[in-house]
């Protein structure tokens, strides 16, 4: 199998650790682009290859992306479509991380007569979340229930909210105010975002955990009468679900998302002291019984490079570098739509790539109900 040369589009904080993956394998070759000097200074001074462009000028962009094998979108959601179209013109295959429903539509519409490979929601929540959940469905005789829970959480937090930002604060505005896919009595569904409240505990730490949308991907549909039901919600400490209701809803913030990014971004410090945890928990029948299995996984930011990286860019960017891995290697379909539950966990973590969530592995944990 030969070598893959790649374009990452967005040079911010996942772009870069992306980058660093890939530039430190023998089996890419990497270029940074965005139309940030700063970012693209900050890249090249690290030793990656870079070329400014305007995502959002869809001409440039594809004449910026000819010739490179694969594209990763690492920009906003709302350039996602742009991205994706000047990727199928260049001749690309495409992966991105978005969480944005409307966006991996149009991907979608994009990938019907492709004759490349479009694999979006390829980060965490959607992403690794959706291969560890469809594996751990695919271990039962008959599914009853999908429960997946991930969260992105400051390792010492100190504030009311017990909260700082990690990635996209449109990402995560779009995750709080927006409709949630779930299954309902073996049906898709919509579930209102901050509800159905729950609690957890993993390590001696309670979590609470909540609807928010986006995190299941194409799960609904590929489950949708194989399973009773199945959610997706993210994981906080307890008390933050309560604060952000009162934002949104009292205080009428979900209808002025302008105003509560300015909000968070001015008073939620950034960390790279964080840790990532996926509680992925399953009900079903095996060999006639019925039985529980979890898969749990806790990231914490590693030294890399001798640089620290914070948990959720080395799970992000693992997400997408580790599916990408398996296409380079013939190991998934090369053109059309791909989903992530297409990918086996087994498969995803002996790449190079997933070998970064093995380090978190809090896997093997079953009971009987």
């Amino acid at each position: 199998m030969r070598n893959w040369t790649v374009c990452i589009v967005g040079a911010g904080k996942i772009g870069r650790m992306i980058a660093e993956f890939l530039h430190r394998s023998p089996n890419y070759s990497v270029t940074l682009a965005d139309a940030d000097l700063a970012n693209l200074t900050k890249a090249q001074k690290a030793g990656y290859n870079v070329q400014q462009v305007d995502a959002s000028d869809a001409r440039a962009l594809t004449q910026a992306l000819a010739g490179f094998d694969a594209v990763v979108s690492a920009a906003p959601f709302f350039l996602t479509p742009t991205i994706a179209a000047a990727a199928k013109t260049a001749g690309a295959h495409y992966f991105d991380l978005t969480e944005d429903v409307a966006a991996t539509g149009a991907v979608r519409e994009l990938a019907k007569d492709a004759k490349t490979a479009f694999m979006p929601q390829c980060g965490l929540a959607p992403g690794f979340v959706g291969i560890a959940g469809a594996s751990l469905a695919a271990t039962f005789d008959r599914l009853d229930t999908l429960a997946l829970r991930v969260g992105a959480l400051p390792l010492y937090p100190t504030n009311a909210l017990k909260y700082n930002l990690t990635w996209s604060t449109d990402g995560l505005i779009n995750e709080y105010c927006n409709p949630c896919d779930v299954i309902e009595d073996g049906h898709a569904a919509k579930a209102a975002p901050l509800e159905d409240l729950d609690v957890i505990s993993v390590d001696g730490t309670d979590y609470e955990c909540f609807n928010t949308s986006g995190g299941l991907g194409t799960l609904t549909e590929t489950l949708a009468g194989h399973a009773r039901r199945v959610s997706y919600r993210t994981i906080r400490y307890p008390g933050h679900r309560d604060i952000i209701k009162l934002l949104l809803n009292d205080l009428g913030l979900a209808r002025r998302r302008d105003l509560l990014r300015d909000v968070f971004e001015t008073a939620l410090p950034r960390t790279d002291q964080d840790v990532v945890l996926v509680f992925c928990t399953a009900t079903g029948w095996i060999d006639g019984e019925y039985r529980e299995k979890s898969f749990i996984n806790k990231s914490m930011a590693q030294e890399i490079g001798r640089k620290t990286w914070s948990a959720i860019q080395i799970t992000t960017a693992s997400g997408v570098c580790g599916v990408m891995d398996l296409m380079r290697r013939g190991q998934l379909p090369d053109a059309g739509f791909v989903r992530q539950e297409a990918v086996a966990l087994a498969d995803f973590m002996a790449t190079e790539f997933g070998r970064n969530y093995g380090k978190g592995a809090l896997t093997g944990r079953e009971v009987a109900a």
